[in-house]
């Protein structure tokens, strides 16, 4: 693409899956990366294969729910990496499970560590973006826009908080020169791979039902689109949700 070489991107939840295919692409572009997590044997898991590509990584241990140590979390990362440049927002804990059947912590978990913890990098990040016209990529779901949300209830409450966070803070924030979009991902993460390779006849189901017939890659389907919506290319695009599911949800 072009155009990022140089720049410095903070990722949370990078140690695997969709976190890390967007940490390896954007460290294929010449950007340096600050890896943010909670289990520094899965960070530095990451740095090393960005440095073994030629790449320049850190990992930052962090638990992304505990929103008031995330200030001085982007504080290092600026020391260490001399700025920041994009923002994404990938760590995500929650509960999966009936309404009924869940606890009041259970359902706040996952808008502690999306909309919160989201919300507490935004702000933190926003005066190193505005110094560099940077981009926010805020990770949603399609589960928000599912036929059926059952047992999916307070996963897509959170993701679809944080995407009505992504619009807002992308109207306000655009004459600060800082882009603010969301991805709505399907991508072979360790979880989904898991759950393929133990329910094969509803994983041929699910992949049935997606209309390029796959599902995608973390790094080449879903770090490469990300490498797209930071770059100079789509300059003109903020407040938008994407979906990168191969054509499964219907987001109207």
């Amino acid at each position: 693409m072009g155009g990022l070489q140089g720049k410095v991107a903070l990722i949370t939840g990078a140690g695997q899956g969709v976190g890390q295919g967007i940490a390896l692409a954007l460290a294929g572009e010449g950007v340096s990366v600050a890896v943010a997590g909670r289990t520094e044997a899965k960070l530095n898991a990451t740095c090393e294969l960005i440095r073994e590509r030629g790449g320049r990584a850190e990992s930052f241990p962090i638990d992304v729910a505990d929103t008031d140590a995330i200030p001085a979390v982007v504080e290092q990362v600026v020391i260490s990496l001399g700025g920041i440049d994009v923002l994404v927002n990938n760590a995500y804990t929650g509960a999966f499970g009936p309404l009924l059947s869940m606890s009041d912590d259970d359902f706040q978990r996952g808008f502690r560590t999306a909309p919160f913890a989201a919300f507490a990098f935004m702000k933190a990040c926003h005066p190193h973006l505005k110094a560099r016209s940077g981009s926010v990529i805020n990770l949603v779901s399609s589960a928000m826009v599912r036929w059926d949300t059952s047992s999916y209830g307070a996963y897509a409450a959170a993701k679809q908080a944080l995407k009505s966070l992504t619009r807002t803070a992308a109207a306000e924030w655009g004459r600060d020169g800082i882009r603010v979009n969301a991805i709505a991902p399907h991508a072979l993460s360790p979880g989904l791979k898991t759950w393929t390779e133990r329910n094969p006849e509803e994983a041929a189901e699910f992949v049935a039902s997606i209309p390029l017939g796959r599902i995608g890659d973390c790094e080449a389907d879903i770090g490469r689109a990300v490498v797209a919506l930071v770059g100079p290319d789509l300059r003109y695009l903020t407040g938008a949700t994407v979906p990168l599911d191969g054509g499964q949800a219907f987001f109207g």
